[in-house]
């Protein structure tokens, strides 16, 4: 029981880290181009875990896993490919919207995944699965239209959606190669990831940060990405993948909680239908994520 309780805590703890990325990125986004911010986030989480990682061999902490081979290779290369675009999208629709938009719209990044996964993979979605990717397809049609009451597209969700759609096809690489080491993914994605990141700002002309926004990117994306990943594979040891899940569907709604208490955010009227109709969604999907468990076992 108290390792349970203490792997609820981990999950709940993976939400919140992540949670803090999007509201925390846009105030360094005043200070920091848009691709430079996606290749430093990339970068911290890489460099942040293989340090971490090192730290635990060295206190005897860490059991052996199995490393990545040349035929996981063609996934690898897709996942670091993947997650040079989407972060870059994300930072970029970031800079165009508001956060609570961007948090809430992350959701949308569990559509993007089940469809792809159903298309390609031939996995089965279940009809409460259906109709909760209905429910998120409309809220995120509603945030993606200006509150002006034109018939308008907001640049910045359009960009949000798009970095969700890569992440869509991300994961269901991740998937593929999850029996291998997690921390070797986070270190590749990281390092290999934020590096091509990294290549594209510069072709592109931007300017490198100060030094200390790039150490204050670096530990945000040790703590976002890196930190994060790692307390949701703790929780999912006690807790198992399905209600590991459910805990870490809170994220974006503790996002939309810090965008407003950090950056005083006042979203419209269309925000809050948007947020009802995501919350009745995200119940659907973690319903369906614990019957999914219970008939697998």
């Amino acid at each position: 029981m108290k390792n349970k309780k203490i792997a609820v805590v981990f999950a709940i703890a993976a939400a919140a880290l992540y949670a803090i990325n999007i509201p925390l990125s846009k105030l360094l986004l005043i200070k920091v181009d848009t691709t430079m911010m996606a290749a430093f986030l990339y970068l911290g989480a890489g460099i942040g875990m293989l340090i971490y990682s090192v730290a635990g061999k060295l206190a005897g902490k860490q059991k052996k896993r199995e490393l990545l081979t040349r035929k996981e290779l063609p996934y690898t290369v897709a996942m670091v490919v993947l997650d040079i675009i989407a972060p870059i999208l994300l930072m970029a629709g970031i800079s165009r919207t508001n956060s609570a938009n961007v948090s809430l719209l992350n959701n949308f990044e569990i559509v993007a995944t089940s469809i792809i996964a159903l298309i390609i993979f031939k996995e089965v979605i279940s009809k409460r699965l259906w109709m909760a990717i209905g429910l998120v397809t409309l809220a995120s049609i509603i945030l993606s239209f200006e509150g002006n009451g034109a018939f308008v597209f907001n640049e910045g969700s359009l960009l949000v959606l798009g970095a969700c759609t890569c992440w869509g096809f991300e994961n269901n690489c991740t998937k593929m190669l999850s029996h291998k080491s997690s921390e070797e993914i986070v270190i590749i994605k990281g390092c290999f990831s934020g590096l091509g990141s990294l290549i594209v700002a510069l072709l592109l002309g931007e300017s490198i940060p100060t030094m200390k926004y790039i150490l204050a990117v670096m530990l945000l994306g040790f703590v976002a990405y890196g930190l994060s990943i790692n307390f949701y594979i703790m929780a999912q040891k006690d807790l198992g993948a399905a209600k590991t899940s459910v805990f870490y569907s809170i994220a974006p709604f503790l996002g939309v909680g810090f965008s407003m208490l950090l950056l005083g955010e006042k979203p419209g009227l269309q925000f809050y239908i948007a947020l009802a109709i995501m919350a009745v969604s995200t119940v659907m999907m973690a319903r369906d994520t614990i019957n999914q468990e219970k008939r697998d076992t």
